[in-house]
Formats: C-alpha cells, structure tokens, sequence
C-alpha cells in the first residue's frame, strides 16, 4: 500500500503562467487496483493580498479514505505561492501526515542568485541550497501536469520542465504522445495524453524506479487534466476529475486588491 501515497505526494512548468487561475478548483478521485475510492486530492488557487502584494497561491490537499484511509492513514498539505506578474513560485510548503510520521517543509527561491532554500522542520540536517536550471519556473509535479494544458502542443512534440520533489529539482522532458477518448464522471471528453521522462540527466525518484506517469488533458472547450496516472511495477494509481469550478471573473480579484488598497491607505 505504500504505492498509494507515492502517487498522493507525486500528484501533490510561450510565456509560463501560474497554472491554476484564481477561484478554480479541481476535485479528484483517486482509485488503486481493488480501492476504486482509495483517496482524494482537491486543487485550489487563491488570490492574496495580505502582505500589499498580490500573490496567487495554489493549494493541493491529498489524503487516502475508507477502508484504506483507516488502515494507512495519509493527509498531506501544500501551499506553492506565486507572483502573478512572473508567473515564478516564490514559495513551496509541504505538510503530511502518515501514521506516526510527520513531515514539514520549505523550499523558498531566489532567483537572483539562481539557488533555492530547503528548510526541513523536522530534521534540520536536511537544510541545503539547491541550484534552480533552466527554464527558471520550477513547479511540483502535479502543477507542471497541469501547466501542460497551456502549452497547445500536438501528438510528437514536447517541452522542457524543472519539477521539485522534496529538495530536489528534476529536469524533465514533457511530452505530448497521442489523441484519446476518455470516459469520466464529467462525461467524455477528447483528449491529449502527455508524458513526462527523464531524458537529459540520469533517472531520479519515481522514474529511476521504472514508473511512468501520464495526463489527459481535455480539447473540448476548456482544457481541463482530466486523469492523471501513475505507473508502477505492480500496478498503477489513477486520479480522475470528479468536480471542476471555474476561475473567477477578471474583475472580482481586480475588486478585491482595490478593497486592500483602500484599505490600508492611512
């Protein structure tokens, strides 16, 4: 069972955008072999303002349910912050919950130096200052799944990505591999199946395990990630979009930084 929460904390990169815009919020169901509704995983952007500054911040939530959530109890949390104007993650925080194991991190960046800070809360021997390559908008990898929905490739075509992984920034190649009909509780939707590998340096993490992970990403309308799906030796974890909402109007995260604006002038 160990296989499900690799899938919750890997499910927890033209011009980069923030992936999510504000006020959308994606709702999957996650099911492995045997456990249809093994978990779930909820994806929500928010704007901020609190510092002066706005910010969009993207939160995942991942946590397993039912009869396997009370034999291996998983909740995970985390918050990537984002400047708009950039579209850069300024900020990567992880919390979760597993059994008697609790995990917290911060993986700030500072893109002037071209490093970023892994900041272990627990163990403090983990700290260290990573390099940030090129291209300089690393995201989790469920975010530069995402992202893939903004890139309009086609069936052989393929793009780089930096991805971070506890305090590590993996360079992968994305690819968008075929054209496929997909079947899901939100009905059937054309899709776009892309795939990301490991190509220019040597395989890490999942991927040095053989793993092999995917997204359908829709091309009816609003492209959505429609499924996700990660592949492993003995079978494969899939996340399937149950509830989409929309982002909110232009003008309705417009008001808001007026209201702030108003509000802390003297």
């Amino acid at each position: 069972m160990r296989l499900i929460l690799l899938l919750l904390t890997a499910l927890s990169a033209s011009a980069a955008q923030v992936p999510l815009r504000v006020g959308e919020v994606l709702t999957f169901r996650v099911g492995w072999g045997i456990f249809l509704h093994a978990g779930d995983i909820t994806i929500a952007a928010t704007a901020d303002h609190s510092d002066r500054k706005p910010e969009v911040v993207v939160t995942t939530l991942t946590s397993t349910r039912g009869f396997l959530g009370q034999l291996f109890p998983f909740e995970a949390r985390a918050d990537s912050v984002f400047d708009p104007q950039t579209s850069r993650m300024l900020l990567h925080t992880e919390k979760s919950f597993s059994g008697r194991k609790s995990t917290s991190t911060v993986l700030q960046f500072d893109y002037a130096k071209s490093t970023a800070s892994y900041i272990d809360m627990v163990d403090g021997s983990k700290n260290q200052t990573v390099p940030i390559p090129q291209p300089d908008h690393p995201l989790d990898l469920i975010a530069s799944l995402i992202q893939t929905r903004n890139w309009g490739l086609k069936p052989g075509e393929s793009r780089e990505a930096n991805v971070i992984f506890e305090s590590e920034i993996y360079e992968l190649t994305i690819h968008a591999v075929r054209y496929e009909t997909l079947r899901t509780p939100l009905g059937t939707f054309n899709t776009l199946v892309y795939e990301p590998r490991m190509e220019k340096t040597p395989p890490k993490g999942m991927f040095k395990r053989g793993s092999n992970v995917r997204v359908w990403i829709s091309q009816d309308g609003e492209p959505l990630p429609v499924r996700f799906e990660v592949e492993f030796k003995f079978g494969a974890g899939v996340a399937t979009l149950t509830s989409y909402e929309p982002p909110s109007p232009p003008n309705a995260t417009d008001a808001v930084a007026s209201d702030d604006a108003k509000n802390s002038r003297p």
